[in-house]
């Protein structure tokens, strides 16, 4: 294998080709820092936290094959992955997730604040963990959001030195966005999955699958509602509130009927769910 086809294949194992996993760890960490600094992010901690979240997402696409290195051949959609289709090798997987979340954590250093550099341990952590969780946990998903959101309070100590209620009460909306999102995910492999052995969100609520997920937009939302009312968010925050409504709205007419490929369209359309909340508050604080 040369250079330049051994580089492709970290870049599919980083999953840089797609891109809708940075996406969706993009937008709560844009929350957190729209929201910590009243509009204004200081401009070195948003270049900071915009390479962090490409670089940590990276190295948890690696982890996270490392971790199902077994399990993906058995799966359709994953099974040419490079790891499981044996073209990267599992110490190569790791030195490449080291090294990633390495370059991570010594973006933060520069901004000398040793309660993100805790934080920042911290999500090292989740990061590491969430793959594994898919063994005993029967919603991994709620980990999972917790790993994506780690951003929010991450980013109120950049700009604070502190981690404010209103940063909780955004990364639990974040939380039931990520069971909500990712179930829909997980609908797409239900039936590999069982074959398999590995638990999910959408196994675990079964029947109630479509239900349990227009819930946790519900849950979600509401988090969000109320966050915006501890802080006074003017009325621009809710209408954006308003269009991620409808977005979940439109994710159920594609879900109703469980087809893998129209679970698997909602699952990528909640990059606006997110982007519409990140307009609401941009517009909140225009002036």
């Amino acid at each position: 294998m040369t250079l330049r086809e051994r580089l492709n294949e970290y870049e599919k194992l980083m999953r840089l080709d797609k891109p809708i996993g940075i996406l969706l760890l993009a937008w709560p960490t844009l929350w957190g820092l729209w929201l910590s600094s009243l509009g204004k992010p200081d401009f070195m901690v948003l270049w900071v936290f915009a390479l962090g979240v490409i670089l940590m997402r990276s190295a948890g696409c690696v982890i996270n094959d490392y971790a199902d290195r077994d399990f993906d051949p058995h799966v359709e959609r994953t099974r040419d992955r490079p790891l499981a289709a044996g073209r990267v090798s599992g110490r190569e997987a790791l030195i490449l997730a080291a090294a990633l979340a390495l370059m991570a954590f010594l973006l933060i250093l520069p901004l000398r604040n040793p309660l993100l550099i805790q934080l920042s341990v911290a999500a090292a952590f989740l990061a590491a963990t969430y793959p594994y969780t898919k063994r005993f946990l029967a919603i991994p998903q709620a980990y999972l959001g917790i790993a994506f959101g780690f951003g929010i309070p991450m980013s109120f100590a950049a700009h604070l030195d502190s981690v404010p209620p209103v940063a909780w009460a955004l990364m639990a909306a974040n939380v039931f966005w990520a069971i909500a999102y990712d179930t829909e995910y997980a609908m797409v492999d239900r039936a590999d999955d069982l074959k398999i052995g590995i638990k999910t969100s959408a196994i675990t609520f079964g029947r109630h699958d479509v239900a349990a997920v227009m819930a946790c937009y519900a849950i979600a939302l509401g988090l969000l509602a109320w966050a915006g009312r501890m802080v006074f968010l003017p009325w621009p925050y809710y209408v954006g509130l308003g269009v991620a409504a409808g977005i979940a709205a439109y994710h159920y007419t594609l879900i109703r009927t469980r087809d893998p490929a129209r679970c698997f369209r909602a699952f990528r359309h909640n990059n606006w769910f997110g982007a519409a909340v990140f307009a609401g508050l941009v517009a909140s604080f225009w002036k």
